[in-house]
């Protein structure tokens, strides 16, 4: 073949390849997928507080990053009880209903903490400071959000068809696809809900009181229950609940309330270890019918995410450093967040449905690479280099913040979508929620390792309002443990996942 025949057909591969990739989301949507979707699109919104929320806390209540990364870890312990949840919404109607009941307990909570947060900021709710206010509504929220996102990963696994319209079974190969892009629509319903709010949150902080903007996130969970309204989303799997992980589970979820209330010293760590063991204790239990080598395969990914995820944060400091001394308004927040959820929803179209064909663990070891490079802007920031390029090139802070956000805003969706197609596709029948809610929650334990990574970080680097000498070292140490954390993971764990011969 000539060269010049060889260019029409590379252009013509390339082309096929592009327009499959841009096709693939929309082909395999089906309309009852609408309820789990609106439930994502939902969670993706709730971004429309997300600037005021910030900034309200650091123009009006007292807390101290390391108090709001101490604050972070109890707010991620919800994520990691999700098997109380889950066997809840497996096995317990509510209203009739296993499924669109949750849906309607989920949208209720998060009504309440954004009335508490509005409450708050307009000083019309006063039976507590405004600093306690923020905690309860953070709380209340959090519950609301992880309940909904049981739901929507049961769901996830339950509205794929497992046989044809004349009962016959389908390929396992066409079903494992589906259970595929199902994951991917649902990371594409949160990117575009991000999307669709990221400009307008800051729009709205910067132009509007807090408090109002705080009501008018209020539509959002309007958002999730309307999906549960307009399709039937119920299951006809069904089973007697399983006492030892609702029970367990509620054990549990005492234990770790009353741990917190007595302020046990070492509180956090020590609730970190008891929910890994009563995790991984569970997860044996659910995962007794599937067979060895399927079991090393999900928990040697698994661990390698576990890792990936459990890197520590710089923590608020950072963002307080871009808004006193970068000058970085609400509006520009607002900017940075919309150019963010642009590329990531961009990035997730193209990419997801080639990454679910690819190994986890190669996956996650580009994912490492990139963000070691992409973190590069703030390092420059934190150690000044803005004024540099400003006077050598003429671009600055704002420049350089705006390149960080559009380069590093893929990474997070991305990693997730490989292991929840593997966790969908060995969902057990009648126990899809609690399957899916105890990867959940083995995997939402990692990013409590990195709240308290976060919070010791805050601790050996104190970042206070107005005081930013240590945020370079902090940033510094943050970016170097990201990148060596999960390498050291994939390294270990990487090999194994490879098929046997």
């Amino acid at each position: 073949m000539t060269d010049t025949a060889l260019i029409p057909s590379l252009a013509g591969r390339v082309r096929d390849r592009l327009t499959r990739a841009v096709l693939a989301p929309i082909r395999a949507f089906h309309i009852e997928y609408l309820p789990l979707l609106m439930i994502y699109f939902a969670y993706g919104a709730l971004g429309i507080i997300a600037v005021a929320d910030s900034f309200w806390v650091k123009k009006e209540l007292t807390l101290s990053p390391a108090a709001l990364a101490h604050l972070g870890v109890w707010l991620t312990l919800p994520w990691a009880v999700k098997m109380v949840f889950g066997e809840l919404v497996d096995t317990v109607p509510l209203m009739g209903s296993r499924r669109r009941g949750y849906v309607f307990l989920g949208a209720s909570l998060i009504a309440s903490g954004l009335i508490l947060l509005a409450g708050a900021a307009g000083g019309w709710i006063t039976f507590a400071p405004p600093e306690q206010l923020y905690i309860v509504a953070q709380i209340v929220t959090v519950i609301g959000v992880v309940l909904q996102d049981v739901v929507a990963d049961a769901m996830s696994t339950e509205v794929v068809p497992r046989t044809e319209p004349d009962g016959t079974p389908r390929p396992q190969s066409q079903i494992d696809h589906d259970l595929g892009m199902v994951q991917i629509l649902g990371r594409l319903a949160l990117s575009f809900g991000a999307l669709s709010v990221a400009g307008l949150a800051g729009y709205l902080a910067n132009r509007l009181p807090y408090e109002t903007v705080f009501l008018i996130g209020l539509a959002i969970p309007v958002i999730s229950a309307s999906g549960a309204i307009l399709v039937k989303l119920e299951t006809s799997e069904s089973r007697s609940t399983d006492w030892r992980i609702l029970g367990g589970g509620l054990l549990f979820g005492a234990a770790v309330v009353l741990i917190g209330y007595l302020e046990v010293p070492y509180a956090q760590e020590f609730t970190f270890l008891l929910s890994l063991t009563v995790i991984v204790t569970m997860l044996n239990h659910v995962t007794s019918d599937i067979d060895n080598d399927t079991r090393l395969k999900i928990l040697y990914a698994a661990l390698i995410i576990f890792f990936f995820r459990a890197t520590p944060g710089v923590g608020e400091g950072y963002r307080w450093f871009t808004i006193d001394v970068l000058g970085f308004d609400e509006a520009f927040y607002g900017i940075l967040g919309q150019i963010g959820a642009a590329i990531a929803l961009v990035a997730a179209w193209l990419l997801s449905d080639a990454i679910t064909r690819v190994p986890v663990a190669r996956v996650l070891l580009w994912l490492t690479i990139l963000g070691g490079i992409l973190a590069i802007p703030n390092l420059l920031l934190v150690y000044r280099v803005d004024l540099w390029t400003e006077e050598t090139f003429g671009f600055g802070a704002r420049t350089i913040a705006i390149i960080d956000a559009a380069a590093t805003s893929p990474l997070a969706q991305l990693s997730m979508v490989p292991l929840l197609t593997l966790i969908a596709i060995y969902a057990p029948p009648s126990k899809r929620a609690v399957w899916f809610a105890l990867m959940a929650s083995f995997l939402n334990l990692a990013l409590i390792a990195g709240q308290l990574a976060t919070k010791y970080l805050n601790h050996a680097f104190l970042i206070e309002r107005g005081n930013y000498e240590e945020l370079p070292a902090l940033v510094l140490t943050a970016v170097v443990l990201g990148v060596a954390i999960p390498l050291a993971a994939i390294l270990a764990f990487g090999g194994r996942l490879r098929p046997k011969n």
